[in-house]
Parts: structure tokens; C-alpha cells; sequence
């Protein structure tokens, strides 16, 4: 696992110690990677049960002031103004070559009040960024400290009927990319990053260790690990930031301009919003897209597709097995014209060329809570 002493650790640390976890270095945090079910089992379960995910190394920053709108406006493709209150809705912090510098759920919790949840190894920075242009305008940004946990799967909203109970809300009038406070110093969210229905929970450290304990006294409720998080999230095609999307990739190569509205699109008032029109408008030199191997073999980040004739003509961003899908899965970004469906491309691994088929995505269809 290497060292870990630099890292820095979960506040619910000793429970995952006392659960079993195999910890290893994720963003700069020590993480549970993957506990005594294994990787398999606990993909499997959330995709069946409800898995718990502790996810404390993700950010909450909130921004509140009269300005707070025109503040996003400066930084993100998003008008904040257009978000009912309890909103919820997924954009970018972006740079002025129209690079991701991180991705962003952004939840309206009132008439000048946002609340943000940030990346782990991007934290920092996004608060910087945030906090840098917040200082010319007559609003505030707020790093807070909480434990947030995510439960993921199809038995989740039965899960949580007692716990909203007790928090005074109702998990039917939760709707899918909604969040609120139920309580002083907590945030509820319901989304997900499995493809399952999910709600996210950020309470104070004080309450977090009953708050977990409560929701693994249920028998539907297992520990989920690092490793299962990822192959869940790779085979519902959602993308990782410092993989498959980063500073040097734009959303429209990523296929994220539905993040983008028509209005925004319109006002052009974001970063780099001349070249993101642009490429919209002519399309990208190269696409996201899923991967697909032939045979059981999974092909890894950082591997070179290559065209029929022996051209270099793409690579892979993130790849393993799909257990819930049954066969390798992977994303990268090919060259523009090979982005359709069943194009046939080779992979490099060690030295052998092994047959991929560009695939949709996702690879699972998603079941979030629509209604």
C-alpha cells in the first residue's frame, strides 16, 4: 500500500479500521479501497442492496451573498438564477483554454445561498479560485468540515425512510438532483455517482459516527470501497476528474455540453465560452466514448488505441472489468471521426494489439429516482 503518514485521514477512520478495510492513498487521503467482502462482491451489492460509501474526502463550500449568482456566472458555464430552490445541477469550474479544472454539483439552498460539492484532490484549488474572485464582489465562500456519506442502490430509499423520518422529511418528495437542509449543519442530497438511486448525507462530525452505525444496523447496508466505487461509476459512463476529464480537455470533446444550457450558450458570459461555442459549432478533434475489449481482458488508463492501419489514434482515460455488465469496460477519447458504435480499434498491451469496439455508453443503464 506504500506509506500512508502523509495522508491525510477520514474522521470515521477507526470504524473502516474496525469494518476491515484495506486502505490505500487516493487524492491526497488514505481510503478505503476495498473491505473484507471484496471488490466483486461490493460492486454487486450496491447494484442489488445499498451500499454505503464514506466520501468525507469530497469538499462542501458553501457561497452565500447578493453576488453569489454573479459570481458562479464568472466561473462556470451555469445561471444559478435559474435553479428552483433545493436544485441541484452538475457544471464545471473551467479555465481560459475552456479546460475542466474540476467538476461541480451545485445545490441552490435559498435566494442567495449555494452550496457546492467539490472534488477531493481539486479543493483547494476550486476554494482559491472561488474565493479570489468572491473578494471584488459582495459574497462569501465557505469551506465547511463535515462527514459526508453516500448510500447507492436500488434498497437506499427503503434504507432511509426511517432516518428521514427522524430528520423530519419525507424520501418520496426527495427528487432526483435535490438537496436541502434538514437540520442545522446538515445537507441532504439525492443523485449518486453509481448509476443507482442514492442519496448523499453531510453531517457534523459529532453525529456522523451514529449516522453510519444506524444505517449499517440495516442488514441491506454494506461498506463499499474505493475499488467498487470506481467500477461502478466506469460502467454507468461518469466521467473522473484527473482521468477522463482534466485542465486540458474541454466538455464538448468529454461530451458534457448538456450541462451547458441553451441560455448560458447564449450569454457567453463563462470562461473560454468563444472556443466552447466554436467547437460546438464545428465539433471537436476528438470524442469521449466507451471501449469495449474483446475477451475477458481489461485494458487500463494511460493505453494507446490504435486505427486498422496502424495509427495512433486515441487513448484510454479509465478501464477494468464490469461486473455488473459482464465483460471489460472502458472510456477514453479517440479521434472525431471513430466515435461511432462498433468501430473497430486496437489497444496496446504489452506489446500486443488486442481488439476494442467503440461502445455506447453507459455500459449499466441508470436508475436514478425520477419521479
Amino acid at each position: 500500500m506504500g506509506d500512508t503518514t502523509s495522508l491525510k485521514t477520514l474522521p470515521l477512520e477507526e470504524l473502516h479500521i474496525a469494518s476491515g478495510a484495506r486502505f490505500g492513498g487516493f487524492a491526497g487521503w488514505n481510503m478505503p479501497l476495498t473491505y473484507p467482502l471484496g471488490v466483486m462482491k461490493e460492486h454487486v451489492h450496491t447494484r442489488e442492496q445499498a451500499g454505503l460509501f464514506d466520501i468525507s474526502h469530497m469538499k462542501l463550500i458553501e457561497v452565500s451573498g447578493s453576488d453569489a449568482a454573479a459570481l458562479f456566472a464568472k466561473l462556470c458555464p451555469i445561471d444559478v438564477t435559474k435553479l428552483n430552490e433545493g436544485q441541484s445541477k452538475y457544471t464545471f469550474l473551467m479555465n481560459d483554454d475552456a479546460g475542466i479544472i474540476d467538476d461541480l454539483i451545485v445545490t441552490r439552498l435559498g435566494d442567495e445561498r449555494f452550496m457546492i460539492v467539490a472534488n477531493a484532490g481539486n479543493a483547494d484549488i476550486d476554494i482559491a479560485h472561488f474565493q479570489k474572485t468572491a473578494s471584488a464582489l459582495n459574497c462569501t465562500v465557505t469551506p465547511l468540515d463535515r462527514v459526508l456519506l453516500a448510500i447507492q442502490g436500488p434498497q437506499a430509499a427503503e434504507v432511509m425512510k426511517s432516518l428521514a423520518s427522524d430528520l423530519g422529511f419525507s424520501v418520496e418528495e426527495l427528487k432526483f438532483m435535490h438537496g436541502f437542509e434538514p437540520k442545522q449543519g446538515w445537507f441532504v442530497t439525492r443523485s449518486g455517482y453509481t448509476g443507482e438511486d442514492g442519496f448523499e448525507i453531510a453531517a457534523p462530525l459529532g453525529d456522523a459516527q451514529f449516522l453510519a452505525k444506524a444505517l449499517l444496523g440495516d442488514a441491506r447496508v454494506a461498506w463499499i470501497g474505493l475499488a467498487a466505487r470506481d467500477s461502478l461509476r466506469l460502467e454507468a459512463g461518469l466521467c473522473l476528474h484527473g482521468q477522463d476529464i482534466t485542465e486540458t480537455i474541454d466538455p464538448v470533446s468529454a461530451g458534457l455540453t448538456w450541462a451547458i444550457t441553451k441560455a448560458v450558450r447564449e450569454t457567453a458570459a463563462f470562461p473560454a465560452a468563444a472556443k466552447v461555442l466554436e467547437l460546438i459549432a464545428n465539433g471537436p478533434e476528438k470524442r469521449r466514448v466507451g471501449i469495449k475489449p474483446e475477451g475477458r481482458q481489461p485494458v487500463r488508463a494511460g493505453t494507446k488505441l490504435f486505427d486498422e492501419a496502424g495509427s495512433e489514434v486515441g487513448e484510454i482515460t479509465s478501464g477494468g472489468f464490469g461486473p455488473s455488465a459482464g465483460f471489460p469496460v472502458a472510456m477514453g477519447y479517440v479521434r472525431a471521426d471513430l466515435k461511432e458504435p462498433g468501430t473497430r480499434l486496437f489497444a496496446e498491451v504489452r506489446g500486443n494489439k488486442v481488439p476494442v469496439d467503440v461502445h455506447t455508453l453507459p455500459f449499466t443503464q441508470p436508475r436514478y429516482h425520477k419521479g
